[in-house]
């Protein structure tokens, strides 16, 4: 079944153009647009790090300034204290002096340890505000004072520290943060401890002070303690009530524990926080306040920070989009412009293949690959036609040629005898001969034919060459036998007087090797002659074979005054005589190995007992069974005697 000629594709060149360079195109867009994407969202990240950080810093600076100037009057406070312990009445007065001058200290106090104030067993007056006055309250444990955090941390560590926040419920009922530092005076044994003085500051202050701190729309600040616990925050209820830690483990998280862990630890730091925060992704900044120990945090949601990015990102696609709708339809156009004339001539391919090679070649005006590809075309449809052309002539020719050769042949085969037995009526010998040509007309011969009463002659021979001209001369040299075997009895003579005649303007220089033979049929003497044959096989009654011993003869056609000699042997009754050609002997496998000698004597050998037309067909199917599919290189003859012995009729 033939493959079909219909060229049309099911896509066109101009839509795998398009879907190409589309896709290439989309490909490399999205690849930059992806690594662009990639790069401003890392560059907006660090930006909103490094803004979000210097924010906080600023802020710590603002809330830490007026602590700074808070701690100055006590430390200022407890140096006097502890160089000369005053009167009660300037005691008093120097803490409301101390309140009045700063409004942002809620209270203040200075407490000692007993019986160090003037012999007094316990000292600790405490000023705050209160109804918009500055009034002395009492701390309502004023005997056991000295086991409170702000009395005890600093006389431990005697320095001045920043308590935990608290609720004051003895003081303002509010929550607040105590600066307490201790008062140190000398003695013969050296430093020791008297007392401290206090500055509380009300929280109020300090949560309206983080509050005014955003970021962004949503984004807020939040304060914690140094153990974690929430001093400011947008939800009230969680301040003093909630710590990281606490939400840390409501919702069973480790990366808010962590943030945790570095905020109380002092570092400064940006980093994810979990969803369940804001509901959604978010970051946080947090940076340490060095003067109280605690850690202020800005979280600024992800939506909102990379909100600009998303917005770029969809004009990105947008024009983007458009972008690509326009270069679709420029390819379209330009692949349409391109393919066109391809179109036209595919089709012009598709009728030439059809066999019509006088359809015209659409050529192209331009001197593009399309221009040269249509002339290169049209080049290509001038030359096939002229080639079939050619070849139809030629064929023709050949037909011709071959139909001459097969009328050769039958006239060539019909110069052989072919009936076989050819003489029925004669028992004293019996002869069969086959041959097989190498192309339609061959060039060996062979021939047998009576002189007399008796006396048989029979020949095989070799022309050399092969075809008419070979099928010619082998024609003229078996007329020429028959001829001169007529007036001769001697092989040798018979060889001569032919070889003399075939030299006669030979100038094709053709010549005949063969091997002639007269049987005296009633003796069973065979005399013989030779012109450059191969020696034919003899075997024995009993199957022995052997090469018939040749006198010396040079071919016929070549040498005018060429001498042949005859030779003599007798056969007894059931020897055989086989002759044949070169082709026997010189016929090729596949591997271009010859048949040689050594396997027609096996051949021979196994057929020494066969009838002459059964050790013909057996040594005719060796040779051709051995070439396999080789080409046959020359013509094949074999020709088998058997004498039976004298005639008793």
């Amino acid at each position: 079944m033939s493959p079909s000629l219909d060229v049309r594709p099911t896509r066109g060149l101009a839509f795998k153009l398009a879907v190409c360079i589309l896709t290439s195109a989309t490909l490399i867009f999205t690849v930059a647009f992806a690594y662009y994407y990639r790069s401003s969202k890392d560059m907006l990240l660090a930006s909103v790090r490094d803004n979000a950080q210097n924010l906080l810093r600023r802020a710590v600076s603002r809330l830490e300034a007026p602590l700074s100037a808070i701690e100055r009057v006590p430390q200022f406070m407890a140096l006097k204290l502890g160089q000369e312990l005053p009167a009660p009445a300037d005691l008093d007065r120097d803490l409301t002096d101390f309140l009045t001058a700063n409004p942002d200290v809620f209270g203040a106090a200075a407490a000692f340890e007993p019986l160090v104030f003037h012999g007094l067993p316990r000292y600790s007056p405490y000023f705050c505000r209160k109804n918009g006055e500055i009034a002395q309250v009492g701390l309502g444990y004023e005997e056991y004072y000295e086991l409170q955090n702000w009395y005890l941390v600093p006389k431990v560590l005697q320095k001045p520290v920043w308590s935990e926040p608290y609720f004051d419920e003895s003081g303002g009922d509010i929550v607040m943060t105590t600066y307490s530092v201790p008062v140190m005076g000398q003695t013969p044994a050296g430093p020791a401890f008297l007392g401290v003085v206090t500055a509380d500051v009300a929280l109020d202050w300090l949560r309206a002070q983080v509050g005014r701190i955003s970021l962004y729309n949503s984004g807020y600040a939040f304060l914690l303690s140094r153990s974690g616990v929430l001093l400011s925050h947008p939800d009230n209820r969680l301040v003093m009530r909630e710590s990281i830690f606490s939400r840390a483990e409501q919702f069973a998280s480790p990366e808010l524990r962590t943030l945790g862990r570095r905020m109380i630890a002092g570092e400064e730091g940006f980093a994810r926080l979990p969803d369940f925060i804001l509901g959604k992704p978010a970051w946080v900044a947090f940076a340490p306040m060095r003067l109280t120990g605690w850690s202020m945090g800005v979280i600024v949601p992800e939506d909102e920070l990379f909100a600009p990015l998303r917005k770029l990102g969809r004009e990105v696609a947008i024009l983007g989009g458009a972008g690509f709708t326009a270069l679709l339809l420029v390819i379209a156009a330009i692949a349409a412009h391109i393919t066109r004339p391809l179109s036209r001539l595919a089709a012009t391919a598709a009728e030439i293949a059809h066999g019509n090679l006088d359809a015209p070649v659409p050529l192209g005006a331009g001197h593009d690959e399309v221009g040269a590809l249509s002339r290169s075309f049209e080049q290509m449809r001038l030359a096939l036609r002229d080639y079939i052309a050619d070849l139809t002539a030629t064929t023709k020719a050949k037909e011709r040629l071959e139909s001459e050769l097969k009328i050769a042949r039958n006239i060539q085969m019909s110069f052989l005898p072919k009936r076989f037995p050819p003489f029925p009526e004669i028992t004293s010998f019996a002869l069969h001969a086959d041959l097989l040509p190498a192309r339609e007309v061959g060039g060996d011969l062979y021939d047998f034919f009576l002189l007399g009463p008796g006396r048989l002659l029979f020949l095989v021979g070799d022309v050399s060459g092969k075809g008419v001209p070979a099928a010619l001369f082998m024609a003229v040299t078996k007329t020429l036998i028959k001829g001169n075997a007529e007036q001769e009895s001697d092989p040798a003579e018979i060889l001569a007087k032919v070889n003399r005649e075939l030299c006669v303007d030979n100038e094709s220089m053709l010549f005949v090797t063969m091997f002639l033979a007269i049987l005296d049929c009633d003796t069973g003497e065979m005399t013989f002659s030779n012109a450059g044959h191969n020696p034919p096989a003899r075997i024995a009654p009993d199957g022995t074979v052997s090469w018939l011993a040749l006198p010396r003869g040079l071919f016929l056609g070549v040498m005018e005054d060429a001498v042949y000699r005859t030779a003599t042997v007798t056969l007894t009754p059931g020897e055989k005589i086989v002759a044949f050609t070169d082709g026997v002997t010189e016929a090729q496998n596949p591997a271009q190995e010859l048949f040689g000698t050594d396997r027609l004597l096996t051949v021979l050998s196994k057929a020494a007992s066969m009838p002459p037309e059964v050790l013909d067909a057996a040594v005719m199917q060796a040779a051709t069974e051995y070439a396999e599919d080789a080409e046959q290189a020359d013509d094949i003859t074999v020709l088998t005697l058997l004498y039976r012995g004298s005639d008793p009729t």
